[in-house]
């Protein structure tokens, strides 16, 4: 059986081999290492592999023994063997080729969650990273360490980089008030809690502001669509950013929208929006929570 094992030593001379005299004690085989060095202590990432018939208790128990502290155990595969650097290098290509798998990506990098954390479960650490001014956080039971938030930080550095020159390509090729379709500007009209892109006299983006949500009476869904020939022309900023001015017209002080985990046009979208948001990524469903509460109030 493989155990991932996180632990805290002591930073002395001779802490790790302590553990490994431990191990080879009780005929566990150290097959991985990683080592985060702090301040005061050390946190040690091993890979265990232990006789049959252990659990995760036993396998806790003896490396608390040899002096390791907050030790949190999880099964894991084969895969937790892969080179670490490697890992990095394919998660970054990952990334690039579609930056908006960057919740995932790096949530799986991290051997963590990016679902919203579960009251009846354990307590979980958090590491927040910043793209823009959208806001993306992964969760895991193990706390991240220092080097950990590091290079959290430089992977969204770069996807702010990458999503700063998709913009100003973007801005290049599709300059602001420019003309479309047969000559006309689209016609941003508000009909009670709906925002409609009209051109021509046909609707080609809709943006719909409803009710409250019952967890989070203070946040409202915003449905948001825009049809495939009238996409990536700005239509669908200018709609999310009409639609949470009315949302904050309508007393909410946040707005929800929710797509598919592969939708490649939200974090842009957002980002052209200049508004600040929180993504979560759970299975193959992408949130993205706006807070509205400082915008202006549309009116019709």
């Amino acid at each position: 059986m493989l155990w991932r094992v996180r632990t805290t030593l002591p930073d002395r001379p001779g802490a790790l081999a302590v553990l490994a005299e431990h191990c080879g004690r009780a005929g566990v085989n150290i097959l991985g290492l990683q080592i985060f060095p702090g301040v005061e202590a050390v946190t040690d990432e091993l890979v265990l592999s232990t006789p049959g018939g252990w659990g995760a208790s036993a396998t806790a128990h003896l490396v608390e023994r040899a002096g390791g502290r907050s030790v949190v155990v999880q099964p894991c595969t084969e895969a937790a063997l892969s080179d670490q650097p490697t890992r990095y290098v394919q998660a970054a290509r990952t990334i690039l080729a579609s930056p908006m798998s960057f919740p995932d990506v790096v949530a799986r990098l991290f051997d963590a969650e990016a679902d919203p954390v579960d009251p009846a479960g354990p307590p979980q650490d958090v590491m927040e990273m910043t793209v823009g001014d959208v806001q993306v956080q992964v969760r895991r039971t193990a706390a991240f360490t220092a080097t950990e938030h590091a290079r959290g930080a430089a992977i969204a550095d770069l996807v702010s980089d990458v999503l700063q020159r998709t913009k100003a390509e973007s801005a290049i090729a599709v300059t602001p008030g420019r003309r479309m379709g047969g000559g006309t500007m689209p016609e941003h009209v508000v009909d009670g809690d709906s925002i409609s892109a009209v051109v021509d006299g046909v609707v080609v983006g809709l943006a719909t502001v409803q009710g409250e949500l019952e967890e989070d009476p203070g946040a409202r869904q915003v449905v948001l669509r825009v049809d495939p020939a009238w996409q990536r022309r700005g239509i669908g900023t200018r709609l999310l950013v009409d639609a949470a001015r009315l949302a904050h017209t309508l007393g909410a002080g946040e707005i929800v929208l929710t797509t598919r985990s592969d939708n490649q046009a939200v974090l842009p979208m957002v980002l052209a929006a200049g508004m600040r948001g929180r993504i979560r990524m759970a299975a193959d469903v992408l949130t993205v929570r706006i807070a509205v509460r400082e915008l202006r109030p549309l009116t019709a």
